[in-house]
């Protein structure tokens, strides 16, 4: 649990150990709460382990404000809509989502602030992982979704990604934020949970600002990855904030 004078952020790391990176592969929820009022919010929750998550929101004493998602997944269901059964949290997506998506409440547009007691999380919005690709950035704190990784990025390869506009998204408003800013990712395949926009600066294999644009669409476009196996599955559903058709 890590956090600052007015919040705590709870990284919850995903319960099935799956050995394929393109599969749910460490994918991370984070539970951003509200010191003073124990509100709280919950990015990129995953369908499978919403039962545990909603029993750490219980222990703690939070009362769940938003369900918040970074992008339209296509490597597992989001628990949102499960958790909006459950809770009553409004589920919210950023402003590139909003022709996309149905049942969600709200779409952040550029700027716009989620307030939940005293804690405020700006919409930034990070298009090139997908077109809809939205970070969410506290005092001291961001989290950038498939956007920006530790020491790498998310594929641009499906979803109108764009390597051009993934570079865009990251050099010039990820890394226009503090050099101290901690980086709360949307998946690690190496067990790490946070870096720092000055050290992605430094020290990330794709982006550090020694790398010039030319250089870096160009990695992307000899990058192959396989397709993610649950696509046919994911995307129809996160399409519809989780709901699953029967």
């Amino acid at each position: 649990m890590a956090g600052n004078g007015t919040y705590t952020v709870t990284v919850l790391l995903d319960v099935n150990n799956v050995q394929d990176v393109d599969d749910r592969a460490e994918s991370r929820t984070y539970l951003v709460a509200d010191r003073e009022s124990r509100q709280a919010v919950i990015i990129d929750a995953v369908i499978e382990n919403v039962d545990r998550d909603l029993r750490l929101v219980k222990e703690l004493g939070l009362t769940l404000r938003y369900a918040v998602e970074t992008h339209i997944h296509a490597d597992h269901i989001t628990g949102a809509s499960l958790i909006k059964d459950a809770t009553g949290a409004q589920i919210v997506y950023g402003p590139g989502a909003q022709d996309v998506v149905t049942g969600a409440d709200s779409f952040l547009s550029e700027g716009e602030e989620l307030r939940f007691g005293r804690t405020a999380m700006k919409a930034l919005a990070t298009p090139g992982h997908t077109d809809g690709c939205t970070s969410y950035v506290l005092p001291g704190a961001v989290f950038t979704g498939d956007a920006l990784f530790i020491r790498g990025n998310g594929r641009t390869d499906f979803q109108g990604g764009s390597a051009e506009k993934l570079f865009d998204s990251v050099r010039h408003k990820l890394f226009a934020l503090p050099d101290d800013t901690i980086v709360y990712p949307g998946h690690d395949y190496d067990g790490r949970v946070s870096s720092t926009i000055g050290e992605e600066k430094r020290f990330n294999q794709r982006l550090n600002v020694s790398i010039d644009k030319h250089t870096f669409v160009d990695m992307m476009r000899r990058r192959v990855m396989p397709r993610p196996s649950k696509m046919d599955l994911a995307l129809p559903a996160n399409m519809k904030a989780g709901r699953i058709d029967t």
